[in-house]
């Protein structure tokens, strides 16, 4: 069994599985599935300013924090006792275009040139991590919701918003992916 699962499991298993998620918290609770409000959340929760952003019962929402750290420690398990010790295997076109840029050691999950503290402080490092976090999280809160749930849930029931704010999510990653990232990769 923990072969199973230290395997990637194919989308047609992986995807009606996570799909699943959205009528199980329908249905045990109506909770709605998303990640972005617990932002808002521990703001409401921790900050006793006069913001009426952060003026609703937040407790309502406590469930939302334990699913958070649900994800948080699924992941720290999995890491641990789930991990493939393969190698990472990407595509030789790939590989040589990440060496253009000097990412050349890529053995585990995320690449190691550019996810590590001394990388982090340089001027690369600052504009993808604090940067991009910084505009991720803008933008979720901007849209109304982050990609898990307007895409997950927002799709299912049929939301108007959740589509156009799913394409637009598509669109930017595209032209992330393709035109902004080559070039801070050359920074």
């Amino acid at each position: 069994m923990i072969e199973i699962l230290k395997q990637p499991w194919p989308w047609y298993v992986a995807g009606p599985l996570i799909g699943l998620i959205v009528p199980a918290l329908l249905l045990l609770g109506n909770k709605h599935f998303g990640l972005s409000a617990n932002f808002r959340h521990a703001c409401a929760a921790c900050l006793p300013a006069k913001i009426p952003f952060f003026q609703y019962d937040w407790k309502k929402e406590r469930w939302n924090f334990f699913f958070a750290a649900g994800i948080i420690g699924g992941a720290l398990l999995a890491s641990q006792w789930l991990g493939n010790p393969a190698p990472i295997a990407v595509h030789p076109a790939l590989a040589e275009e990440l060496g253009q840029y000097g990412i050349r050691n890529y053995s585990h999950i995320v690449p190691q040139d550019i996810f590590t503290f001394s990388s982090l402080l340089s001027l690369r490092g600052l504009v993808i991590m604090t940067g991009g976090g910084f505009l991720v999280g803008f933008g979720s809160r901007y849209a109304g919701g982050c990609t898990s749930g307007h895409a997950i849930m927002g799709l299912s029931s049929l939301q108007w918003p959740s589509l156009v704010a799913t394409c637009c999510f598509m669109a930017g990653g595209f032209l992330m992916a393709n035109v902004l990232l080559p070039f801070i990769l050359q920074l």
